[in-house]
């Protein structure tokens, strides 16, 4: 009797004022959304957030020219070379990265404000990116995106018909090194052909059940 006595007034138990202030985290989470090219990760969160996801979407600033139906500030900010250099050289990135021959990366302040105001931000990155922000922000939730295998990667990346055969078999052998990162997310996310409602219902169901941890993720940055 006594020790189990003992081993109840051990236990600490919250304040009433702390425990429901876990009904209320301070910031929004940070779901950062990678996986090689080709694997659809943007149309993953487009098509969650039509299909309710309360995901906020903050574009990606990209050096390289907008593709057919990309749409400048809503798929990515689209600027020059020297323009992004320029933003480099003032320190305004959470992450930068050169893709491909082409700058890639995300405003800090934008994702930071983004957070403040409750929202679940998502950002889009590749490998190295996702690295960066798990370092500079821990509590972010990394969630992979892949093709059900190479096949069907290599398919998807000759349906867009943007790449000569040489660059489409660079990016299909990085796409092999990438998927060697995959330990090193907390979620994967198989987006089939044919599937992509199936895809988008996984990462609503992610932030989903990350609401609803006892224990929240505080992203500072």
């Amino acid at each position: 009797m006594s020790d189990h006595g003992a081993t109840r007034s051990a236990i600490s138990h919250p304040t009433p004022s702390s425990a429901w202030s876990v009904l209320s985290p301070a910031t929004g989470l940070l779901v950062v959304v990678s996986g090689p090219s080709g694997a659809g990760k943007d149309s993953v969160i487009t098509r969650a957030r039509e299909l309710g996801c309360p995901l906020h979407f903050v574009p990606t600033v990209t050096s390289r020219p907008p593709r057919p139906n990309e749409v400048n500030g809503r798929d990515y900010h689209f600027v020059t070379a020297e323009q992004f250099q320029a933003l480099i050289a003032a320190g305004e990135f959470l992450e930068w990265a050169l893709v491909y021959g082409e700058y890639k990366g995300n405003l800090r302040a934008d994702v930071r404000a983004a957070l403040a105001a409750g929202h679940h931000v998502a950002l889009r990155v590749d490998v190295q990116g996702a690295r960066t922000i798990r370092r500079l922000a821990p509590a972010a939730i990394l969630v992979f995106v892949t093709p059900a295998s190479r096949t069907e990667l290599e398919q998807r990346l000759r349906r867009r018909r943007t790449e000569s055969e040489e660059a489409l078999a660079r990016r299909l052998q990085i796409a092999q090194e990438e998927m060697l990162a995959l330990p090193e997310f907390d979620y994967v996310i198989v987006n089939r052909d044919g599937e992509l409602d199936a895809a988008a219902r996984r990462l609503t169901a992610i932030v989903a059940a990350e609401e609803c941890r006892v224990h929240p993720r505080q992203v500072t940055l």
